[in-house]
């Protein structure tokens, strides 16, 4: 179709028979729509037109021009038709995937979507293994740590979780309020063990809080973030939730404890109706 510009300027000329109606129905100048006939009669080598005192006349070639260019156009209609009624009328199934400690920052995201296509059904895989895009098992991933890096990905960032270190008040009651992060070695610390994901906080942990005061381990972060509410001991949890927990902040949480969330399609999903509207409400449900 490179030369559709010049098939839809012959096809009004064999319509509508003169240059000047031609021009004026286009919205160009005449010599555009000369220029554009003789390009496509020299790209066929053929004649597509009798010219005349009244006007032109088209050949055989030039009817047939005029059906080839009306049946385009009718599906090129029927197109544009579907695509603005694809986002409209979604439907069927999305499928999401997302570590355990990310869903509560998701649902909000997913109810947004929900909101806006009631006739989408959502299925949310919460797991800490990670599904393959590539393969279809899902089509989008929450994740968080380091960028996710593979080439045939599109990776968004949509928020970020705020990690600080909190305290429960029935942990205070027993043991009193650490006086800061400095103080937290004379506490029973809630941490992970060696099968815990690496996050930066966890790092910092391990970097300046002796192993002894680590009172509780666990192997999950979401676990470690619960224990704290329970007030089983001193440790991290998102600030976000922390209020409605209850919790009592330690000190200031660090900006380089934050965690990214990334949300990622596969290139070849990115672009579908359903992975659209899915990242637009995400991004609106922040």
């Amino acid at each position: 179709m490179e030369n559709w510009n010049e098939i839809r300027t012959a096809a009004a000329v064999a319509r509508l028979e003169t240059i000047s109606a031609a021009a004026l129905a286009l919205g160009v100048h005449r010599a555009t729509v000369t220029r554009h006939i003789d390009t496509l009669e020299q790209a066929l080598g053929a004649k597509l037109f009798q010219r005349h005192a009244r006007g032109f006349t088209p050949t055989e070639l030039g009817q047939e021009l005029l059906r080839i260019a009306a049946a385009t156009e009718t599906q090129f209609g029927e197109l544009a038709r579907l695509a603005r009624g694809s986002e409209a009328q979604l439907s069927g199934e999305i499928v999401v995937t997302s570590l355990d400690v990310l869903v509560p920052s998701i649902l909000p995201r997913l109810a947004q979507f929900q909101r806006e296509h009631p006739d989408m059904a959502l299925h949310l895989i919460s797991s800490d293994r990670k599904l393959k895009l590539e393969y279809g098992e899902a089509d989008m991933a929450f994740r968080i740590g380091p960028k996710p890096g593979h080439p045939d990905n599109v990776v968004l960032v949509i928020g970020a979780i705020e990690i600080g270190v909190f305290a429960a008040p029935s942990y205070i009651e027993r043991h009193g309020a650490p006086m800061g992060f400095d103080d937290l070695s004379g506490h029973q610390v809630i941490g992970t063990d060696a099968s815990a994901p690496n996050t930066p906080y966890l790092q910092w942990l391990r970097d300046e809080v002796p192993s002894s005061a680590i009172s509780f381990r666990t192997n999950s972060v979401l676990t470690m973030w619960e224990a704290v509410a329970a007030g089983l001991g001193v440790g991290f949890h998102p600030v976000e939730s922390a209020d409605a927990k209850g919790l009592v902040s330690v000190g200031q949480p660090r900006a380089d404890w934050h965690e990214t969330i990334w949300a990622v399609t596969h290139v070849d999903l990115h672009r579908t109706a359903k992975v659209q509207a899915f990242v637009k409400a995400i991004k609106a449900g922040r």
